[in-house]
């Protein structure tokens, strides 16, 4: 399914207009730029790509905005933005399903949740599942069969210990093997965590050094306790650039839409670092949302750094 966002030559003054109207901003034709996967967040001697969604006050992607809307910063740095793209291409998705015990009679919103997610794929997607409870185990490796993943999550049942962070790295590994430029995680889960082997630092590095934006669903909204599990949900979804959506009182359908829709509809910022320094060292980036005259806050999501090279 693609999207149809995507219309030529739209004014400040029309941009307004459509908000007005209570629709999802429209954009105009950007230029492209590459986004292979050894080029998204990774820089090299000239340039850096930041992959990000922009969404209004109730959630909805936010699409047309131009280089001088956005502000981003290395390491607290101002820098210049040099490209901008609202790309539209085939998606690698990776479902972590969570079987645990703790999910309980809960089992058949969270098969609803991932397959209505799944109804919305388009020919060219790639997809694969990793379930976990007690341990991880890659159950359908990469393909565009998403049938066969449909199958597996009937067959689910709630049972055992709970290893969400083995999930994430078992998953994080595998979405490496697609070609597609665009990658995401989606995590179905409570939240739980009590047996992994990984540890949230190990994992937290391996998606540093991934393309892929985490989408997490779970059960409802919680509080910012450091222990509760939607902390680590939020915390895994958000430092990727990826966000967190509640399926408490929401249609699946609509969370399954809001994803897809983010992730075909995000943008890709370009510049080249002021600091060329070639050690390795992790770089966090600030983006800032710049609204046209008109409209309200926006909230920008991305992914929240990068290594530079080492050499």
């Amino acid at each position: 399914m693609r999207v149809g966002l995507f219309t030529l030559g739209v004014t400040v003054a029309s941009l307004f207009a459509i908000y007005a109207q209570n629709v999802t901003v429209t954009p105009r034709a950007l230029k492209q730029v590459d986004t292979s996967p050894s080029t998204v967040l990774r820089a090299d001697s000239n340039l850096v790509l930041v992959p990000l969604t922009v969404t209004d006050k109730f959630g909805r992607p936010v699409t047309g905005l131009e280089k001088e809307n956005f502000r981003v910063l290395d390491d607290k740095v101002e820098q210049k933005i040099i490209q901008l793209a609202n790309d539209d291409e085939p998606v690698a998705v990776g479902l972590i399903f969570d079987i645990s015990g703790s999910i309980g009679n809960a089992m058949p919103s969270y098969r609803q949740a991932a397959q209505e997610f799944f109804r919305t794929a388009d020919a060219q997607d790639e997809f694969f599942l990793v379930e976990f409870e007690s341990k991880a185990r890659l159950v359908v490796p990469l393909t565009r069969n998403v049938g066969e993943i449909d199958y597996q999550i009937l067959l689910t049942k709630s049972k055992g210990s709970t290893a969400l962070l083995d999930g994430v790295y078992l998953a994080a590994n595998e979405i490496r093997k697609s070609k597609l430029s665009k990658k995401a995680l989606l995590l179905v889960s409570d939240g739980g965590e009590n047996n992994s082997r990984y540890t949230f630092t190990e994992v937290r590095n391996l998606l540093r050094e991934t393309d892929a934006l985490v989408y997490s669903i779970g059960p409802a909204p919680f509080n910012s306790d450091a222990e509760n599990g939607g902390a680590l949900l939020k915390t895994l979804s958000e430092l990727t650039g990826g966000r967190i959506l509640y399926m408490n009182g929401v249609d699946f359908a609509d969370l399954a839409q809001k994803i897809i829709i983010d992730l075909r509809n995000r943008y890709i910022i370009g510049y080249t670092p002021t600091d060329k320094t070639r050690d390795g060292r992790y770089h966090h980036i600030d983006v800032q949302v710049i609204p046209p005259k008109g409209l309200p806050k926006l909230r920008a999501h991305w992914r929240t750094g990068y290594y530079a090279p080492d050499h």
